[in-house]
């Protein structure tokens, strides 16, 4: 016999018996219904992951046809698929984690202790988790939006689906095509609980070319005299030749003179803002076709959820401050200095509204930078992670009589806008007419310059003294000349700020 030690065939490393399980269960999280295929359950695993697929190539489908912007718009503006949306997702969820579970259960080994059955146990319910996050969030978001939407924007029990006045074709391929132009006022409201009733601190009108999407936002100031009343308006019964009576008739004060003489308005919901937009209209030559109003006390959370806005600042302007009847400026706390600066919503409410140490002219030409500055900064990222901030100010401070109906046409008309329009500025500054005794026959014709398909862009703009009739004594002070730029006449937004 042979003394050597008989020789000891190799040993195999038992596979671990739950590695198996774990590897199923996180496929099914990753893709719903994978865990299941090699399972007795293969057929509810088949269905959902033939379900999923299915979403998956709608998704893209609706991607590459209306662009991600345009897909985003089109659901967050209709409050019926944001619904049906919110209860599809809890729906999917639901059943994704079912799946998980059921994973769990037919692909765990028979036969094992306490700890491998609690430590399976676990992996399943932070699968699970890993997708009720995620969904509940979302859930949440479009929750959110439909109410943004239900809040927001106006109900619209009478829309015909016909294109008049304004008014787009609902459901049509090119819902603007009978509707060459739209113009929308938008409105600062300073109204608040220190102030009797609702003066607008800024008033501009976009008039959008639906055609070739181009706009121009035409700033009317607010102090100017002697504005015209349409006879359409019951406030022409009491101003039949126009809101004449010296410095206390301002443009600003149409709001509240409607709301003091609300009896003239019977089954008016809201005399101030209906006032407001037929005077404008009737200033510019223009029909108003919409409105957006925000309240200036909300401003500043709307930057702040925005993180902040980058402005170009061209002008020292003061924080605090007050401008007292003998022209002395009392309350500054601080300064906005020139030069490129990062404001959050304190400094950029003030830099939009500050008026003490400059004019209101000057104030005209900062808010429309500010509004332009937000607009270009506005992104899909930013929107999303701050988005709860963002609808939270939105229901609160911010009014829009688009009728909900209306809503999805306005998708083509936006992607339109930013992405072949042109964006021209016109303020109604003192440069450009004189607010005392305006001539509104010259305005009308500065304003259908501006939105012609080939305007003049003047950057050199008419003095003041040129448009005020002889013997009229301007009570607008004289602003410096470092304050006359390209801004005061029409020009680009770009070049203006």
């Amino acid at each position: 016999m042979s003394d050597r030690a008989p020789t000891r065939p190799p040993t195999r490393r038992t596979p671990h018996p739950l590695r198996h399980t774990y590897a199923m269960t996180l496929l099914g999280t990753v893709l719903p219904g994978a865990g299941l295929l090699r399972t007795r359950l293969r057929g509810f695993g088949t269905v959902l992951m033939g379900t999923t697929a299915l979403v998956l190539l709608f998704g893209i489908y609706t991607l590459l046809r209306n662009g991600l912007v345009g897909s985003a718009l089109s659901l967050g503006l209709n409050s019926g698929r944001l619904m049906l949306l919110f209860w599809a997702v809890l729906a999917g969820a639901v059943v994704w984690m079912v799946s998980i579970v059921l994973t769990t259960a037919v692909t765990r080994p028979h036969g094992l202790s306490r700890d491998e059955r609690l430590a399976t146990t676990m992996v399943a319910f932070l699968c699970c988790l890993a997708v009720a996050a995620p969904s509940l969030y979302a859930a949440r978001t479009l929750t959110l939006q439909r109410s943004v939407v239900e809040t927001v924007f106006a109900h619209d029990p009478t829309s015909t689906g016909t294109a008049t006045a304004g008014i787009p074709a609902v459901g049509q391929d090119d819902p603007w095509k009978t509707v060459p132009r739209v113009n929308v006022l938008l409105i600062g409201s300073d109204a608040g609980a220190d102030r009797v009733g609702v003066r607008p601190d800024s008033m501009m009108v976009a008039s959008i070319n639906t055609r070739t999407g181009d706009a121009v936002l035409i700033g009317i100031p607010r102090n100017l005299e002697r504005a015209p009343i349409p006879a359409s308006n019951p406030l022409s019964t009491l101003y039949p030749h126009g809101y004449d009576c010296g410095d206390q008739c301002l443009m600003n004060a149409i709001w509240t003179l409607a709301e003091e003489h609300a009896d003239l308005f019977p089954g008016e919901t809201n005399p101030g803002l209906r006032s407001t937009r037929d005077v404008i209209g009737e200033i510019l030559g223009l029909r108003i076709d919409n409105s957006v109003v925000i309240d200036l006390s909300g401003f500043a959370a709307l930057v702040n959820a925005m993180g902040g806005v980058d402005v170009n600042v061209k002008e020292r302007v003061c924080i605090g401050c007050k401008a007292l009847p003998d022209g002395t400026i009392v309350g500054t706390t601080g300064w906005i200095e020139p030069g490129p600066q990062h404001l959050d919503g304190y400094h950029a409410l003030w830099y939009a509204r500050s008026r003490a140490s400059t004019d209101d002219f000057s104030r005209m030409r900062r808010q429309r930078c500010v509004v332009g500055a937000l607009v270009n900064q506005v992104s899909p990222g930013t929107m999303l992670l701050r988005y709860p901030q963002l609808a939270e100010v939105l229901k609160a401070d911010v009014s829009i009589d688009i009728p909900q109906a209306h809503l999805q046409a306005w998708v083509p008309l936006i992607e339109k806008i930013q992405r072949d329009g042109t964006m021209r500025s016109l303020p109604l500054t003192n440069k450009v007419i004189n607010v005392v005794n305006p001539d509104y026959a010259k305005i009308r014709e500065l304003v259908a310059n501006a939105i012609s398909d080939n305007p003049t862009t003047s950057t050199t703009p008419a003095s003041t003294s040129a448009s005020t009739p002889a013997g009229t004594t301007s009570s607008t002070p004289p602003t410096s000349s470092s304050s006359t730029d390209a801004g005061d006449g029409l020009t680009t937004l770009k070049a203006a700020c």
